[in-house]
């Protein structure tokens, strides 16, 4: 039985790291790093979903994580969304991670490991810190690799471009 529930869990959060990496998959499209977040109310019912914006609003905290929490705290109507999991294709930032303690979410679920600034564990862990009073439940891992490929491909399709222009 453990078995099936697991399995029944992981069917889910791949079904909703799915809708995360077509979000950015578009914001790979529009310029951006492709990054996408989702957030899921403690029911298992989509609340909102988000893209990175940094380009496009010209601001740095527009990150696709920041976004989805702040539409889904004007959404329910309060900044604490106790019970709702976070799902996002790249592990968390460190403000990105502070974000998710302040919120109080009861889980945030990350694609792809961030070896350059994952403050859920790859670079640090901000939840370790004394600071943080509120440590929701992290499960990294689900669909890594179709994360982390994409942000490869994105990645060395901006080198290609860079570089297209050189003798």
């Amino acid at each position: 039985m453990s078995g099936l529930l697991t399995q029944k869990y992981r069917q889910t959060h791949q079904d909703w790291m799915s809708l995360a990496l077509r979000e950015a998959q578009a914001a790979g499209l529009a310029g951006e790093v492709p990054i996408g977040a989702v957030v899921v109310d403690p029911g298992g019912h989509w609340i909102t979903s988000s893209q990175n914006r940094r380009e496009r609003d010209r601001d740095p905290t527009a990150h696709a994580e920041m976004l989805a929490l702040r539409q889904a705290g004007q959404i329910l109507g309060d900044w604490q969304l106790k019970g709702c999991r976070l799902y996002v294709t790249l592990e968390p930032c460190p403000m990105c991670a502070a974000a998710i303690t302040q919120a109080r979410l009861g889980s945030i679920i990350y694609g792809a490991e961030d070896p350059k600034a994952g403050a859920l564990g790859s670079v640090l862990n901000l939840l370790d810190s004394p600071a943080t009073f509120h440590r929701p439940q992290v499960i990294g891992g689900i669909c890594e690799r179709d994360c982390r490929v994409l942000l490869q491909q994105w990645f060395r399709e901006l080198r290609d471009l860079d570089g297209a222009g050189d003798p």
